[in-house]
């Protein structure tokens, strides 16, 4: 039976066999652990509620204390608000003041009332104005003598002090007469004015300036509680946050109340300012004394409410709010917590079958995509080995992952390219093979017309030097000269092209060799109307190179470059390094290639000199290729024509 059924299990396709395998492997584990999970869940859903409900009563606490705290806060910002803006409100009649004794002291300079009558008027403007309910403004002398003051002019408050026992006024004169005179000065101490009914000190503020032409201290003061607090505002601000808290339900019917330490309830639903400091639980346990005394804590009691049957057991959070000296306190009936446990057994067997339906469900849809996943790039890898069986190496596996299969992705491409390689490999050496044939024909058909071509030269030579330059024949005797040598130098490249010695590779430095080069080369008669601009990246690493090889390249492409500018023109030559390459560039602005003769410029044998041999760019390529690097010409008529040369920094051996 079994060895049918893997029979039937290997024949199926990547995506049925995962679901026969995987999905037993997902419900099977899911209904166990789900059974188990419900019971236990069941057996600690008591618990767990009774921990969450008591997290809960804990956060109420927490976010009732917030709530105290951003009131008393914000009353404390509106303070300190209301007296910068008292402060500013006292410069302004500070300077008024100051303004008015300026004034009359102005008519006494200019002649139009004594001193007396100036004093006597400031004195007058000075006390009619009132600042707030009881606040006003004085003046007195840098020895505290009282100038101007509603009730006390004419004394000396030198040494008076505030209910701290400060000696304000002396700090007042001393700090005046040291300071500029355009210069506000502001001092803030505890004062109790009996003649005003004050049983306790309040906090006053005194704004004050120091007008030495007469030695007089220009004060404005007011008591700060008179100007900032406002009654109305805070009770409106208070009953509000009341009524926020008491609109917090907790669980069906607790709720949230506050008292003080004496057990009056300063926020309640129902019994706001009883007191129950003596409240008694079913039990008969003073459970509110308690909660005073610890004032933060854990309280749990059975409470009976009228007109239930028997107590139930309450739970009580109660922290304590340190600014006003309260205790904040979150209570609920437990049996309101465990309301959810019942329903918990039915919602655990639904909610089973249900995650089982849906998993189920999930889990083949997911198997589906893994096996699509999965075969998907098999699919693909088969296509490429099918099309590589048939001889098209040129074809890549498409590699979209990095596991395994992304893996063996990259290794096939690498082992197609290898074969690429070595069917190009084999080609360039059956090549090599025809070339070292042609090689040695030409060895053999140089050393016959070499020989013939000397005695030439030689003869001609020696005819050219016996005839005058103005004798008819001499013309003929020098062409005779020149063609023989154009037939040697064809030849010679014939060799060169057809026998191409292996490089010798040594570490050079390419920047200093290309400047010697072209230190050279520009003494060459077809470069005298050239201008050879150098652009070399420093910091290149030297590069493993034949120098005599690359030297004859480099001339030889100077030379073409030349060759293309008869009427002057400008030659760049420039190296840079781009990611493993080293690159150089021959620039010219000269005449260009045409697009049609661009496709076979390396060729052998093709030029697009009238005198040219076509070998000295086939060379050119031949001896690049050698050392594994990549030429490349870009022209247009009449624009240049720019050839970029790569080479590796490292050598791929094969």
């Amino acid at each position: 039976m079994s060895r049918h059924l893997f029979k039937f299990v290997n024949n199926l396709k990547i995506r049925w066999k995962m679901t026969v395998v995987v999905l037993p492997l997902v419900l099977i584990p899911l209904f166990v652990v789900g059974t188990v999970v419900g019971w236990i869940a069941y057996r600690q859903a008591h618990l767990g509620i009774t921990q969450t409900s008591m997290d809960d009563l804990d956060h109420m606490a927490a976010f009732t204390i917030d709530l105290l705290d951003a009131h008393n806060q914000q009353f404390q910002v509106y303070r300190e608000d209301k007296k910068a803006a008292t402060e500013q409100e006292l410069a302004s009649l500070t300077n008024l003041a100051y303004g008015m004794v300026e004034v009359q002291d102005k008519q006494f300079r200019n002649g139009e009332i004594d001193i007396e009558s100036a004093k006597q008027a400031a004195r007058s403007a000075l006390k009619r104005v009132q600042v707030g309910e009881s606040g006003y403004i004085y003046a007195m002398t840098s020895k505290g003598d009282l100038a101007v003051h509603i009730a006390r002019e004419g004394e000396n408050v030198y040494s008076e002090t505030d209910e701290d026992g400060r000696r304000f006024i002396r700090t007042m004169c001393k700090a005046a007469t040291k300071t500029s005179p355009e210069k506000l000065l502001t001092i803030i101490y505890p004062w109790r004015n009996a003649e005003l009914g004050d049983s306790v000190a309040r906090q006053k503020m005194v704004v004050y300036r120091y007008y030495k032409p007469w030695d007089w201290i220009i004060a404005t003061g007011g008591y700060l509680e008179e100007t900032y607090e406002n009654p109305a505002a805070e009770q409106q601000a208070f009953t509000e946050l009341k009524n926020r808290i008491n609109s917090k339900l907790v669980g069906q019917t607790g709720y949230i109340y506050c008292m003080d330490r004496k057990g009056t309830l300063t926020i309640h639903p129902e019994a706001e300012g009883e007191n129950i400091f003596a409240s008694k639980d079913s039990d008969g346990t003073l459970f509110i004394e308690r909660m005073c005394k610890q004032r933060e804590g854990w309280i749990r009691y059975p409470w009976q409410n009228p007109g239930e049957k028997k107590a139930r057991r309450k739970i009580v959070r109660y922290l304590h709010y340190q600014p006003w000296d309260w205790i904040v306190a979150v209570g609920s009936y437990e049996d309101e917590f465990y309301q959810e446990t019942n329903l918990i057994k039915g919602r655990i067997l639904g909610s089973l079958g249900v995650i089982s339906l849906l998993v189920g469900t999930i889990a083949l849809l997911l198997v589906f995509l893994a096996a699509k996943v999965l075969s998907d790039p098999i699919r693909h890898m088969t296509s490429v080995i099918r099309d590589i069986k048939r001889g098209q190496f040129h074809r890549q596996m498409e590699i979209t992952s990095g596991d395994e299969l992304g893996e063996l992705a990259v290794t096939f491409n690498r082992m197609t390219s290898s074969l690429q390689r070595n069917r190009e490999l084999e080609a360039s050496l059956a090549q090599q093979g025809k070339m070292a044939s042609l090689g040695i024909l030409s060895s053999g058909v140089a050393h016959e017309i070499n020989n013939p071509l000397g005695v030439i030269l030689g003869y001609a030579g020696y005819l050219e030097n016996k005839l005058d330059p103005e004798d008819p024949n001499h013309h003929f005797i020098h062409e005779i000269k020149r063609e023989s040598k154009r037939c040697k130098k064809i030849v010679q490249d014939l060799l060169n092209y057809a026998r191409t010695p292996q490089p010798e590779f040594s570490e050079i430095d390419l920047n200093q060799l290309l400047d010697q080069i072209v230190s050279f080369a520009a003494n060459h008669t077809d470069m005298h109307s050239v201008k050879i601009d150098r652009k070399f990246t420093d910091g290149l690493p030297e590069l493993l190179i034949d120098g005599d090889q690359i030297r004859q390249v480099a001339i030889n492409l100077i030379l073409n470059a030349g060759a293309a500018m008869e009427d002057g023109g400008i030659l760049t030559v420039s190296t840079y390094r781009e990611e493993d390459d080293v690159v150089m560039t021959f620039a010219d602005s000269g005449c260009g290639i045409d697009e049609a003769d661009l496709e076979r410029i390396f060729e052998p044998f093709y030029t697009t000199k009238d005198r040219g041999t076509g070998l000295g760019l086939a060379i050119t390529r031949q001896i690049i290729e050698q050392h594994h690097g990549s030429i490349q010409m870009t022209s247009r008529l009449n624009q240049g024509t720019t050839v970029t040369i790569r080479l590796p920094l490292v050598r791929e051996e094969f």
